[in-house]
């Protein structure tokens, strides 16, 4: 069996109603009993519901959070976060309000934004988090990531937007269908290399390693990776990553993803 499964958190361990079957659950205890780590690997910060779900995982793991830009052990709280670019979050602040663009701007265990209002508040809701307005400019510790949230319909114009020196990792939810979440994080920042790092430290080869997604963001582990799933519901780049392809996340998927993890 493998060493290492790497679970995205929205559309693959998260379905439509923004919860975990007791079925995936039930599969994941299972194969950690067995001694397979298993690592969060999720745009979301290490706060809220995706700080809960890596603890329930693998509690004294290392888990990738924020696209890979924040890589925390949620045992000790130790750190392998990669910090933006000098001047880079001011520039996206800049650009944020003469754009009317909601941006969130993140530490490891904080997170502030520019446009206080109803997507603001979905979007807390989200994460599990109380919905409480604070400004970038408050945050305590290195700023790590930032996040364009915008409807759907926008993702192509802020793409196409320059953001020199940083890497656009864009994101869907199911809980919330209407809305893109774009993470910016310094370049050569993504899923893959924070994967590399988590397996290197466990000793494992890439091969030994699964990554289970469904968006773009998941690209980048899914190609590092020996056993790339993709999700039923999975976007059509990660479906050309995978080697495998198992049901849709409300029908299970990742508890078939992991059944095969431990038949590898």
């Amino acid at each position: 069996m493998l060493g290492l499964i790497c679970v995205d958190v929205d559309g693959t361990l998260v379905g439509t109603g923004n919860t975990v079957r007791d079925d995936v659950w039930a599969a994941m205890a299972h194969a950690r009993s067995l001694g397979v780590r298993i690592a969060l690997c999720s745009g979301r910060p290490a706060v809220g519901h995706a700080l809960d779900y890596a603890r329930r995982l693998d509690g004294d793991g290392w888990h990738v959070f924020q696209n890979g830009a924040s890589i925390v052990n949620v045992g000790t709280r130790d750190s392998l976060s990669e910090p933006m670019p000098d001047g880079a979050v001011a520039t996206l602040l800049a650009h944020a309000d003469a754009t009317g663009r909601l941006l969130e701007v993140y530490t490891d265990t904080e997170y502030g934004f520019n446009l206080p209002g109803d997507l603001a508040e979905r979007h807390a809701a989200l994460l599990g988090l109380p919905y409480v307005p604070r400004a970038p400019s408050s945050l305590n510790g290195p700023v790590v990531r930032a996040q364009w949230v915008v409807p759907l319909g926008e993702q192509a114009e802020v793409m196409a937007e320059p953001h020199d020196g940083l890497t656009l990792h864009p994101a869907g939810s199911p809980a919330m269908p209407d809305i893109m979440f774009i993470s910016v994080t310094r370049a050569g920042i993504g899923k893959g290399a924070a994967v590399k790092r988590i397996a290197a430290g466990y000793g494992l080869s890439m091969d030994r390693v699964m990554m289970v997604g469904d968006g773009e963001n998941d690209v980048a582990a899914m190609q590092v990776v020996g056993h790339p799933v993709a999700m039923g519901n999975a976007v059509e780049a990660a479906r050309a990553a995978s080697r495998y392809v198992v049901a849709d996340v409300d029908d299970g998927g990742l508890r078939e993803a992991v059944e095969l993890a431990l038949t590898l």
